[in-house]
């Protein structure tokens, strides 16, 4: 038996489906899916065979299942569940070349893989973090990208940088995409993320929460209520608005207006 606590379709682009599920029993067949196939374990163990090789995912790592490549799953524990989040991302969400190199090694080891598809799972519980999320998936395919490729960019690109810091305050009231922006600066989506966070040293998504943040924080103290300020501020919501401030600022904005 399964039972699945969640599974939908976020808007955030490259992302086809996400599932969060637990198995008391179940083992899966050999299947296939037509996307990349990013599991995250948070209890138990899974055995599997990928590409009629044998493997083991545990909490511990990241797994990263190409698409069209066999493979079945069960659990690694006598008499114990697993419980499991997994992200179902675009078949050209990495190049047709990380295929083989990915049914051959698909363990993504070390604790920048783990944070990322973790954040990217936070994003993706409210709708009004898209644009995290999907920064975040760009981010773990240049995770990816280096663990199954043997050659990188490495070119700066700090102009191309600027332009998109241009870009998110011009218009930072706004709700827009990582892909649209990329498309209108000429850029590929994962690179124009790589070379504004090489430059500033900052995410674009966290960047632009930082100016909404002070944004409000300057409402808050110019008498505006915290549903003004988060209105005004670019936030989806106060509720938006309190999480992202209390995590920045350590309070709420009623009690910082206070």
């Amino acid at each position: 038996m399964v039972d699945v606590i969640r599974a939908w379709h976020p808007e955030v682009p490259q992302v086809q489906e996400v599932l969060h599920a637990r198995f008391d029993h179940h083992a899966y067949p050999a299947h296939t899916h037509d996307s990349w196939t990013v599991l995250l374990l948070d209890e138990g163990a899974v055995t599997y065979d990928l590409d009629r090789h044998d493997h083991l995912a545990t909490p511990a790592a990241v797994t990263l299942l190409p698409p069209q490549v066999p493979h079945d799953g069960r659990s690694a524990l006598a008499d114990q569940g697993f419980r499991k989040r997994v992200l179902y991302l675009d078949p050209e969400w990495l190049p047709q070349s990380a295929v083989v190199a990915a049914a051959d090694a698909p363990t993504l080891l070390g604790t920048d893989a783990l944070t990322t598809v973790t954040d990217i799972h936070s994003a993706l519980a409210d709708p009004a973090d898209a644009f995290a999320a999907e920064c975040g998936v760009l981010a773990l395919r240049e995770t990816a990208l280096s663990r199954l490729t043997s050659t990188a960019e490495t070119a700066s690109d700090a102009p191309l940088a600027r332009r998109l810091r241009e870009m998110l305050d011009d218009r930072l009231l706004e709700s827009f995409t990582i892909a649209e922006a990329a498309a209108q600066l000429g850029a590929h989506r994962s690179h124009l993320v790589r070379v504004f966070t090489s430059t500033f040293g900052i995410a674009p998504h966290r960047y632009v929460i930082g100016r909404r943040v002070d944004r409000a924080r300057r409402l808050l103290l110019s008498g505006h209520s915290p549903a003004e300020a988060a209105a005004e501020s670019g936030f989806h919501d106060q509720a938006h608005l309190t999480r992202h401030f209390r995590s920045t600022l350590g309070t709420t904005p009623g009690v910082f207006a206070a």
